[in-house]
C-alpha cells in the first residue's frame, strides 16, 4: 500500500517493484508492447523509405529541387544529428518529469514533423523536417526504454525488449517493399509517391498515439518522485485486470524497498554515478554500441552500391535484396530473445556480437575470393544479421537496466547518442568511400572493420557483462534515492527485501 498523499523528502517502504514483477503476461502487457513498442516500425520505415527513394526524389518533376546525394548525405546526416541531440535533450526530461509526458510528446514531434516532411517544396524545408523527425525518434528511444522496462515483469524483460527494438526491421521489410511502389510512375506520380510515404507514417504513428493513451506512467518512476498514491492505484488496476482475465488471485509478492523520495536528480549525480560509480558498465556499454553500429554501416550503408556495381542489379531492385536482410534481422530478436533470459545475458550478448562479427569475417573471404552471386551475398548477410540484430537489441537493453532508475533515461540517450552518431557519422565516412570504388579489396576492409569491432564487443562482454536476467531493476542497480531498511542495518551496494506497506 502507498501513502496516501504526495511530496517528496519522505522516506517510504512499497513492494510496488516486487508486485509489477512477480506479474504472469496478460493481455495489458500486450498493449504496453503495442502503445510503446512499434514505434520502432516507424523509425525503421523512416530510414529505409528516404534511402530508397533518393534517386526519384533528385529527379525532374518529383517537386522536390534536391540531389540523390543531398538526400542520402546531408539530409540523412541531419536526421541522425536531430535524433542523437533528441536523445540527449528528451532523456534528461524523461528522468525529470516522467515517461508517459515524454512519450507522448516526443511521438507528436514525429507526427508533425514527418506530415511536414512530405509537404516539402524546397530543399531547405526538406533538410529542417528531417532534423526534427530525428529530434523526435531520438527522445522516444530513451522515455520508451525505460518504460518498457519499468513496466515489463523480470521474468520476460529481455525478451520482450528485444523484440521491441528488433521490430525496426519490420519497418525496414515495409519500407523498401512501399519504395518500390513509390518509385513506379505506373502506379503514382513522381511529385505524389514519395510523399505518400511519408504520408503513412504519420497514419500508422497516429494510430500508435491511440494506443499509447492508455499506457500509464511508471510507478516506479512515481514511486521516487514522491507520487506514491499515483503509483498505488495504477499497480493496484494492473493486478486487478490481471486477476480477472486469470480467474485467480496473484501469488504474494516478495521484496520491498525503502525510498527516500527526491523531486530530481542533477545531472552531475548522473554524470558521477554512470561513468564513476559504474564504469565498467560504462564501457560495456560504450563497447557495444560501437560494435554493432559499425557492423552496420558495414554492411547496410553501401550494399546497394555493393549489388550493383559489383552484381549488376538494378538500382531498383535493390529493395527486394534489403528486404530480405530485414527479415533476416527481426527474426534474430525474436527467437533468440528467451535465450537472454534463460542462459543469460553474459553468454547471450557475447556469443551473438561474436558470432556475427567471425560470420562477417568469413563472408569478406568469401567475397574477396569471388565466390559469391548477389543472391548467396545476401544469404550471407542475412545469417550475419541474425545474429547481430539480436546482439545489437542487447545493447538497448543493456544500457537500459544496468544503471539505477534515476539515471536510466539519460543513460540510454547517451549510449544511444554515442552509437548513432558513430554509426550515422563516422560509419557512413568510413565506409561510402570504401564501398563506391568498386575495388574488392576496399569492400572487403569494410567487411573486416565491422566484424572486427563487432568481435572486440563480444570480448568485452564476455567479461564484463552483467548477469541481469530475471533479475529486478532494483537488484541489478540500487536507486539513488534507496534508503537503508528500518529493520535492519544498510549494507552498501545492497537492497533489503521482504514485504511490507509503504508508511510514511
Amino acid at each position: 500500500m502507498a501513502t496516501a498523499q504526495a511530496g517528496t523528502g519522505r522516506t517510504i517502504t512499497t513492494s510496488i517493484p516486487a508486485r509489477l514483477d512477480r506479474l504472469p503476461w496478460s493481455r495489458w502487457h500486450w498493449t504496453i508492447v503495442i502503445g510503446l513498442g512499434t514505434v520502432w516500425i516507424l523509425d525503421g520505415l523512416e530510414v529505409t523509405v528516404v534511402g530508397n527513394i533518393a534517386g526519384r526524389l533528385s529527379e525532374p518533376g518529383s517537386g522536390l529541387p534536391i540531389t540523390s546525394g543531398q538526400v542520402t548525405g546531408i539530409a540523412a546526416a541531419l536526421y541522425v544529428a536531430g535524433a542523437c541531440s533528441g536523445a540527449l535533450f528528451w532523456g534528461r526530461l524523461t528522468d525529470r518529469y516522467g515517461r508517459k509526458k515524454l512519450f507522448m510528446i516526443t511521438l507528436a514531434v514525429y507526427l508533425a514533423a514527418t506530415a511536414l516532411t512530405a509537404l516539402s517544396f524546397s530543399t531547405w524545408w526538406f533538410f529542417l523536417f528531417r532534423f526534427l523527425t530525428g529530434f523526435g525518434i531520438g527522445g522516444e528511444y530513451a522515455a520508451i526504454n525505460s518504460a518498457i522496462d519499468e513496466l515489463i515483469p523480470a521474468y520476460y524483460r529481455g525478451r520482450v525488449d528485444l523484440v521491441i527494438n528488433g521490430s525496426f526491421w519490420i519497418g525496414a521489410v515495409g519500407g523498401s517493399l512501399l519504395s518500390i511502389v513509390a518509385l513506379n510512375t505506373a502506379v503514382l506520380p513522381k511529385d505524389v509517391g514519395w510523399r505518400l510515404t511519408f504520408a503513412l507514417g504519420v497514419v500508422l504513428g497516429l494510430v500508435i498515439l491511440l494506443v499509447r493513451r492508455n499506457v500509464p506512467e511508471s510507478p516506479r518512476w512515481l514511486l521516487i518522485h514522491g507520487r506514491d498514491h499515483e503509483a498505488e492505484e495504477i499497480v493496484t488496476s494492473i493486478e486487478q485486470k490481471v486477476e480477472a482475465e486469470r480467474g485467480e488471485s496473484l501469488a504474494e509478492p516478495e521484496g520491498e524497498l525503502v525510498i527516500h523520495q527526491r523531486e530530481s536528480t542533477s545531472f552531475v549525480e548522473i554524470a558521477r554515478t554512470v561513468f564513476s560509480d559504474y564504469r565498467r558498465r560504462a564501457v560495456l556499454g560504450f563497447s557495444l554500441f560501437i560494435g554493432q553500429a559499425f557492423l552496420y554501416n558495414a554492411i547496410t550503408f553501401g550494399f546497394g552500391a555493393i549489388l550493383t556495381k559489383f552484381y549488376d542489379v538494378p538500382t531498383g531492385h535493390t529493395g527486394y535484396y534489403f528486404a530480405v536482410i530485414a527479415i533476416g534481422n527481426f527474426f534474430g530478436p525474436l527467437l533468440l530473445g528467451k535465450l537472454f533470459d534463460t542462459v543469460g545475458r553474459r553468454v547471450m550478448i557475447s556469443s551473438t556480437y561474436l558470432l556475427s562479427g567471425l560470420l562477417l569475417f568469413g563472408t569478406a573471404w568469401l567475397f574477396s575470393r569471388g565466390s559469391l552471386t548477389a543472391g548467396t551475398l545476401t544469404a550471407c548477410w542475412c545469417v550475419v544479421l541474425f545474429f547481430a540484430s539480436a546482439g545489437a537489441s542487447s545493447a538497448y537493453l543493456t544500457v537500459s537496466e544496468i544503471f539505477p532508475m534515476e539515471t536510466r533515461a539519460m543513460s540510454i540517450a547517451f549510449f544511444y547518442a554515442l552509437g548513432t552518431a558513430a554509426g550515422g557519422i563516422s560509419g557512413p565516412l568510413v565506409f561510402a568511400d570504401l564501398t563506391e570504388t568498386g575495388v574488392v579489396g576496399d569492400t572487403v576492409l569494410a567487411f573486416q572493420i565491422g566484424a572486427g569491432l563487432m568481435c572486440a564487443a563480444g570480448l568485452v562482454a564476455a567479461f564484463l557483462a552483467v548477469n541481469a536476467e530475471r533479475r529486478s531493476l532494483e537488484d541489478i542497480a540500487t536507486p539513488l534515492s534507496a534508503a537503508p531498511s528500518p529493520a535492519a542495518p544498510a549494507t552498501a551496494g545492497k537492497r533489503t527485501r521482504g514485504s511490507g506497506a509503504a508508511s510514511a
